[in-house]
């Protein structure tokens, strides 16, 4: 976006791909303990087990997801001027002027928290809305402050 105006950065929240990472790590490295074999005082691998390579599996897609999360540095840029979806391989920019409306809704199965609101963008130049999900991103509660902003900002033009 332009200089003009403050801008504000939320980046893609990466917690829950480490999280998840770890705990899958320390259940791989658990099941390998229990499951080797201790003989004559040293530690046998079996390494004929099913599970074993199926743990392993996890662990090895779980760190590619994390790694490719981590590379992307996907993030979302709010300015006076409008919304920037940003990462690694691209930007998608939306003036304020393209958007026609905003409305704030919450997952259905969810209780009535913040942390699974959503944001619905109808463009007027696209039949579907681009949907933002405030938990997926750092700092919901501002980025929530920011696209409230912007919904006041459409509706009073």
């Amino acid at each position: 976006m332009d200089d003009s105006g403050p801008r504000n950065i939320f980046r893609y929240n990466m917690s829950f791909y480490y999280q998840s990472t770890i705990i899958y790590f320390i259940a791989f490295a658990l099941y390998l303990i229990i499951r080797g074999e201790f003989v004559e005082n040293s530690f046998k691998l079996i390494t004929k087990d099913p599970v074993l390579y199926f743990f392993a599996l996890i662990v090895i897609v779980s760190m590619l997801a994390l790694l490719y999360n981590h590379l992307r540095n996907k993030y979302i840029e709010i300015s006076n001027e409008g919304i920037s979806f940003v990462d690694r391989f691209g930007s998608k920019k939306i003036k304020i002027e393209d958007i026609s409306r905003i409305r704030f809704s919450r997952q259905r199965r969810s209780v009535n928290t913040k942390a699974f609101r959503t944001a619905r963008i109808k463009l007027n130049s696209k039949i579907r809305p681009v949907i933002v999900r405030f938990s997926d991103y750092e700092n919901q509660d501002e980025l929530l402050e920011r696209f409230e902003e912007i919904k006041k900002k459409i509706e009073n033009r």
